[in-house]
């Protein structure tokens, strides 16, 4: 599992159904490094394909979005001159669906994160071109200017504004999944962990929330056990095996992973959400580049203007994802706070 340049890192979910997360696995295998750039397809002008490939996780869409010439005349003149915008995703090596993972063609990128860097690029008038990289990496791409921006449910946080700009597009909520037939219930309350064997990833902002529960708990006398796994496929193996009580992790993934298995004997559920920012504040994924890039704004009023126009509410539906809506995007609104991030 990836370790971020400090421990106050991205969520990355822990999240896929087994046969997906395979097709991703499988293409890192076959193919290449952690920073080779992903099939892309250009849209016919004027219209991106929402959850093409996307093997059931949404329902295909296409939106019709435009260049707004007086949006695309706020970014930068590199950028602008370029005629591209690179659009970083930490997805490898197995994908986070419904979010970010290779398509059902075992080629192309797909999920609800590249598809909206899509929707973004065609209001700035620019190229997508998507690439994929393992976690580490899309970092190491913002910091080098090898990508952009990223779109890779990076969480907004007070730590990360040190180094990045963001522009916010939709709502960060974490939770935990356990077996349907299990009855524990998170309810909002930590000291419910106590005695329970929970997955997580490292290096992850749910990680930093967990292990601060965890010694809450220590100091109580009581004991939380926190486990790591290799890939989502293992995490859930060991959750169908009994070896966890539970795993949190981003909430769209652990939604997905529910519908996919509802009638198999593996069935889980959400017991219990959280809200990536802690318990006082709702936290934000954010559209993220370089401190100082130029970016943030030209990409928050891209993202106002398909919030504006209803392409916003397009692409959240076609992944089942509408409850994560925001009403507008800012530039760097408040953020997980520097004491939790």
């Amino acid at each position: 599992m990836p370790t971020q340049f400090t421990r106050r890192s991205l969520i990355r979910g822990i999240t896929a159904a087994t046969a997906v997360a395979s097709l991703a696995t499988g293409l890192a295998a076959c193919g290449g490094n952690s920073d080779a750039a992903t099939t892309t397809d250009s849209a016919k002008s004027g219209e991106v394909v929402i959850g093409r490939v996307s093997n059931g996780a949404a329902t295909e869409t296409t939106i019709k979005v435009s260049e707004v010439k007086s949006i695309s005349a706020e970014l930068p003149a590199a950028v602008k001159k370029s005629g591209k915008l690179e659009i970083g995703i930490g997805a490898l090596p197995a994908g986070f669906p419904p979010l970010a993972y290779v398509g059902s063609d075992q080629k192309t990128l797909t999920g609800a994160e590249p598809d909206f860097g899509r929707l973004v690029a065609s209001v700035l008038g620019l190229e997508p071109e998507v690439k994929n990289s393992t976690w580490e990496n899309l970092f190491v791409g913002i910091d080098s200017g090898k990508v952009d921006v990223a779109f890779s449910n990076v969480t907004d946080t007070e730590e990360r504004k040190k180094k990045y700009e963001f522009a916010s597009y939709r709502q960060d909520n974490l939770s935990f999944i356990a077996p349907k037939k299990s009855t524990w219930n998170f309810d909002g309350n930590y000291e419910n962990l106590a005695g329970k064997t929970i997955a997580v990833g490292s290096g992850t902002n749910q990680e930093k929330i967990l292990l601060e529960w965890k010694d809450k708990l220590a100091k109580e006398g009581k004991k939380l056990t926190v486990k790591y796994f290799q890939d989502s496929p293992s995490t859930y193996l060991a959750l169908n095996s009994g070896k966890i009580d539970a795993s949190f992790g981003p909430n769209p993934g652990f939604a997905y992973h529910n519908r996919q298995v509802a009638n198999t004997p593996n069935a889980t559920r959400t017991a219990g959400t959280y809200s990536g920012a802690g318990a006082s504040l709702q936290g934000l994924i954010a559209a993220t580049a370089k401190k100082d890039s130029g970016l943030a704004e030209p990409l928050a009023d891209a993202i106002n203007h398909l919030i504006k126009n209803g392409q916003y509410a397009e692409w959240l539906k076609a992944y089942n994802l509408s409850n994560e809506a925001v009403a507008k995007s800012e530039v760097n609104p408040p953020g997980l706070p520097l004491d939790n991030s």
